[in-house]
């Protein structure tokens, strides 16, 4: 068996069941390196946290961790091929997000805010400042909606055609977000990046 760290195609197994690279001399465990192998093909075939754990008998907490190690990474692929590609954009324009089944006037602090670029019918998104942003406690609603408002009209933005790879990835983001309640602040950029690679992955 391959080393887990680097690569080297000699390692040696220890008594507690462990291996043991003959280079570099890291240990490593082979159950982990299978039970990761099948996190990540569950992961990949977009099973929710719950599903993942009755299947593997794991703890929710556990796939959950590993599933959040998995967007960090699949955002960090995104990061890469942007910037391999950044020369090749040809569309961009921004986005306003809330979930449908809430009423906006009444969560404009839940909105979310980011940019959509294209390129060779790939996305990259980036997060832009939410409408809590421009406020302040002392923010009354109505001057909210004027930020929402000032927001909406004044865009940043350059499509080629109404129906991009832009809007079709943002129908697909729509659909993709509705199995997933209580996204955090924090944790929304993650979701973003993960609907990011799943959509540019699909014709592979």
């Amino acid at each position: 068996m391959k080393c887990l760290y680097c690569a080297h195609p000699y390692t040696y197994q220890l008594n507690d069941g462990q291996r043991k690279c003959s280079k570099c001399k890291r240990k490593f465990s082979p159950r982990k390196k299978e039970r990761e192998e099948k996190l990540w093909k569950r992961f990949t075939q977009g099973s929710t946290v719950l599903e993942t754990a009755k299947v593997l008998a794991l703890h929710p907490v556990t796939v959950q961790k590993s599933f959040d190690r998995f967007r960090r990474y699949v955002a960090a692929l995104s990061d890469k091929s942007y910037q391999q590609n950044a020369h090749l954009v040809t569309d961009y324009d921004e986005y306003l997000y809330l979930p449908k089944s809430l009423k906006i006037e009444a969560n404009l602090e839940k909105l979310q805010h980011f940019i959509t670029l294209s390129y060779q019918h790939r996305v990259y998104n980036l997060m832009m400042p939410t409408v809590a942003h421009y406020s302040s406690a002392n923010t009354t609603t109505q001057e909210q909606k004027l930020i929402l408002k000032y927001l909406t009209y004044n865009k940043v933005a350059k499509l080629s055609e109404a129906h991009s790879t832009i809007t079709r990835f943002w129908e697909y983001f729509e659909t993709f977000i509705l199995k997933y309640k209580g996204v955090s602040d924090e944790q929304f950029i993650y979701y973003l990046k993960e609907a990011e690679w799943r959509f540019n992955t699909r014709l592979q």
